[in-house]
């Protein structure tokens, strides 16, 4: 896999994570926690950064997140976590995942793109995760962008490139 193809990859896939990440700069407090909102801002983008760390494992064996994070996401009875978890270590969260991802896709060979992913009923490419990985991000980061704007605040603006590129 060229260099060029990785860095394509990467600005893109740090797109959706700086979408995800300006979000949640963004929103106040009385709308990170509130009560009303099934599911909260919080745990939306917990969600979303929980499944960028597994989704950008080299290998989901003995995948476990950092702490203060645990396996409860997996669970298939949706369980939420027994707090809320704060700004701060949800956006420690998302530069472990951008990190994360910049070292997978630097990684990245022509082979392992091919090779199999498979978790649960999810049997596509390690390439093609990538491609998923971000559509996930993305996706939730408009969940928030629309909270946002529910509660008339202004939503982060587009971002058309990541910051990060490979060294």
């Amino acid at each position: 896999m060229t260099t060029e193809m990785k860095e394509m990859l990467l600005r893109q896939m740090c797109a959706a994570i700086d979408m995800l990440e300006n979000a949640m700069d963004v929103c106040p407090d009385d709308l990170w926690d509130e009560g009303g909102e099934q599911p909260q801002f919080w745990y939306i983008a917990y969600h979303a950064l929980f499944w960028l760390d597994f989704y950008s494992s080299e290998s989901i064996e003995g995948y476990q997140p950092p702490v203060p994070f645990n396996l409860d996401e997996m669970d298939p009875a949706g369980l939420y976590p027994d707090r809320v978890y704060t700004r701060e270590e949800l956006l420690t969260y998302l530069e472990f995942g951008r990190n994360k991802v910049k070292a997978a896709i630097g990684n990245l060979t022509a082979e392992k793109a091919l090779s199999r992913f498979v978790f649960g009923t999810l049997d596509i490419s390690y390439g093609e995760m990538f491609l998923y990985n971000m559509r996930h991000v993305q996706h939730h980061a408009a969940q928030l962008n629309q909270l946002l704007r529910l509660h008339k605040q202004n939503a982060p603006r587009w971002v058309r490139q990541g910051r990060i590129i490979l060294n």
